[in-house]
């Protein structure tokens, strides 16, 4: 497990330079082992770009790339020019050298600017881990791609594009306690030369990748399959495609918690699946239950790290829910998805430290159970 050493002393020494940011780091830890492609959401100056350069500099060797897109941004600028001397001979071949078809890491910056030009291939990239030009086809080396942005996407072409990301994450700014631990920080990682950071070479990640697919999740597969079913039951989208995919994740969260078999412990790495900011309270209130039930002997430190609630988040979808409820085109499959996601923030409730804050979260969840139950009473 050398490979997987090497690796976890990098996820620490960004750790260290990076305060209150453990939780992005340690799942981009886990992608780079599944293989898999991680979103990231957040306002600018937030720290989503320093620390995917900072992984980029510690993948040593890896020709890494990075992007800023625009809604002008062409497919040279991300995959290449074409080559003159062999356009001269009547050939159409990309010139890949320093681009992305040639990158171990991909980052691309707002990645939502992707215009109609570059989407298609750009999907096919990050899906299939291929890159099509005409007749052109090539393998991707990409351990991951990584993508960012300020904003989710409300255009439905490219919430195709958000589908090919299986992890997503929110990056907020750090807690007011820990500012002078980031201070401190920054000013220490400012000092320090390209040298003095540890590295991995893409070749030891792409060994612990193929480690990954040994590990055997077929301990949990009942209670994934439950998982998969109640997901789908409130609401939140798994295509048998992400049912599959999701997989990886729960692998690389055993392999990289130094196991060969997964446990009900690594089903943490299933609250970053959500499509939209609405899910991510309910997403975490449903894995924490699951959690509950789960040995952390030998678990990964996430696994053990349940976020208090936020309570202005639970407040919104209590009234999102309650106007669902009121439409007078909700269908009873929709009114049995409302009724599951009240009990999950119901759950979540519980958790919120100010007692003010409760109080007025259970109050509007007991107006909206009422108006359920006066509902479903027979006229």
């Amino acid at each position: 497990m050398k490979n997987l050493d090497s690796l976890q002393l990098v996820l620490e020494e960004i750790k260290q330079e990076f305060i209150g940011k453990d939780e992005i780091i340690d799942l981009l830890g886990i992608c780079l082992v599944a293989r898999e492609n991680m979103f990231l959401l957040g306002p600018p100056g937030t720290a989503k770009s320093a620390i995917i350069r900072r992984l980029s500099e510690s993948i040593h060797n890896g020709n890494n790339f990075e992007y800023l897109l625009t809604r002008f941004t062409e497919p040279n600028e991300l995959f290449g020019p074409f080559d003159i001397r062999k356009l001269k001979d009547g050939e159409l071949e990309t010139n890949t050298d320093g681009m992305m078809p040639e990158a171990s890491l991909v980052f691309l910056d707002e990645i939502f600017n992707a215009n109609s030009a570059i989407l298609n291939s750009l999907l096919t990239a990050l899906n299939e881990r291929l890159f099509r030009r005409g007749k052109e086809s090539k393998k991707l080396p990409a351990l991951s791609f990584i993508g960012a942005s300020n904003q989710l996407p409300e255009d439905e072409t490219l919430a195709a594009l958000l589908d090919r990301f299986l992890v997503r994450v929110k990056c907020g700014y750090v807690d007011p306690e820990n500012l002078a631990a980031v201070l401190t920080a920054g000013w220490e990682m400012e000092k320090k030369s390209a040298q003095q950071i540890k590295t991995i070479d893409p070749l030891e990640i792409m060994k612990i990748q193929e480690d990954c697919k040994k590990v055997d999740i077929m301990a949990i597969r009942t209670e994934y399959v439950d998982i998969v079913h109640s997901l789908r039951n409130t609401g939140i989208q798994v295509s048998d495609r992400r049912a599959v995919k999701l997989q990886n994740l729960i692998a690389a969260s055993a392999l990289i918690s130094g196991r060969q078999t997964a446990e009900i412990s690594d089903f943490w790495v299933l609250k970053y699946i959500w499509d939209t900011e609405e899910q991510i309270e309910i997403l975490e209130g449903m894995i924490n239950l699951i959690l509950e039930k789960a040995s952390f002997k030998k678990a990964h430190p996430q696994a053990q790290k349940n976020k208090l609630p936020n309570a202005e988040e639970l407040m919104k979808e209590i009234k999102f829910l309650s106007s669902s409820w009121d439409d007078a085109a909700v269908s009873n499959e929709q009114k049995n998805i409302i009724k599951d996601k009240l009990r999950f923030i119901h759950t979540r409730c519980t958790w919120v430290n100010n007692e003010a804050q409760k109080k007025l979260l259970v109050l509007e969840i007991d107006d909206l159970w009422k108006k359920i139950l006066k509902s479903d009473q027979p006229v």
